[in-house]
């Protein structure tokens, strides 16, 4: 698998990373069994978070025989240091490290929340002590709304976003440009979410896949086209979604991934429309 340079280290990951939600609520030989299929697909870059259920007691044991080839990445919800600095060394535990090589803000949405975490005794303190401590190596953030994204990207220097970038909400939401010129003129590596978004769930449908809130991709044709999309920006690595199909899917476009001819990111634009992107500006 094609691997490309995280941010301004000289770090390499896996263009497609692995969302640890695939292992939430699995039993230990599963998750086991998923970690190593993706190791030997060529996927170096894991990331989870605590509030994946309990994934990050099942992807601790699964990936301890690989910890030193792998690139971990956690994530806090939390945005005070006591709170943050408390659950850093809860993941620490149930994941059965000593570092994360990324530790995250995640789920910023609202200026208010950007505010509280840059406050004193907001959560970018436990995250900068972390990193002093060598406890992480490398800070980032996890974001859901541009207006978020941006605020972020001009108080701190963080080392990479994790932002969903995706051929819907980018087409139809206008959702993911202005984030994505933001962070390549700083330098900060962009490593993508929710590639496979389709569309929002519509009221009382069935969901076909339970760890996604919304609809992904119905078939590899449509997972070549996304995967093709978000990696053909200057993203980093795309993350998968919770189900193995899903990663199996965005593995064997990776594969086979080239970039998008001009003909070919009109053809998407025009496939997008009429869908409901899940995050619009």
């Amino acid at each position: 698998m094609e691997q490309r340079k995280y941010g301004k280290t000289n770090v390499k990951l896996s263009v497609i990373g692995f969302g640890g939600i695939l292992v939430m609520n699995d039993s230990q030989e599963s998750a086991n069994n998923i970690v190593s299929e993706a190791i030997e697909r060529g996927i170096n870059y894991f990331d989870v978070a605590p509030s994946y259920g309990n994934a990050e007691e099942r992807l601790g044991p699964a990936l301890k025989p690989y910890r030193s080839s792998v690139f971990l990445a956690c994530k806090t919800l939390k945005r005070t240091k006591r709170e943050a600095w408390e659950e850093l060394q809860q993941s620490l535990k149930r994941l059965q490290t000593d570092y994360f090589d990324l530790y995250q803000l995640h789920a910023v949405t609202t200026i208010e929340e950007v505010n509280q975490i840059f406050n004193e005794g907001g959560a970018i303190e436990a995250l900068v002590e972390a990193r002093e401590q060598g406890l992480v190596k490398y800070l980032g953030f996890s974001a859901h709304s541009e207006e978020a994204a941006l605020a972020l990207l001009n108080r701190f220097d963080f080392d990479s976003i994790l932002f969903p970038i995706n051929w819907v909400c980018w087409h139809q939401g206008n959702f993911g440009p202005r984030v994505v010129k933001k962070a390549t003129e700083k330098g900060v590596a962009i490593l993508a979410i929710k590639t496979l978004a389709k569309r929002r769930l519509r009221e009382g449908e069935d969901r076909r896949w339970p760890k996604c809130w919304y609809a992904p991709v119905e078939n590899f044709q449509e997972a070549l086209m996304a995967v093709r999309f978000t990696l053909s920006l200057p993203v980093t690595s795309a993350v998968s979604p919770g189900h193995v199909e899903l990663l199996r899917w965005m593995c064997e476009a990776a594969e086979i991934f080239k970039p998008l001819s001009i003909d070919e990111e009109r053809e998407i634009a025009e496939k997008s429309k009429g869908l409901e992107p899940i995050f619009p500006r």
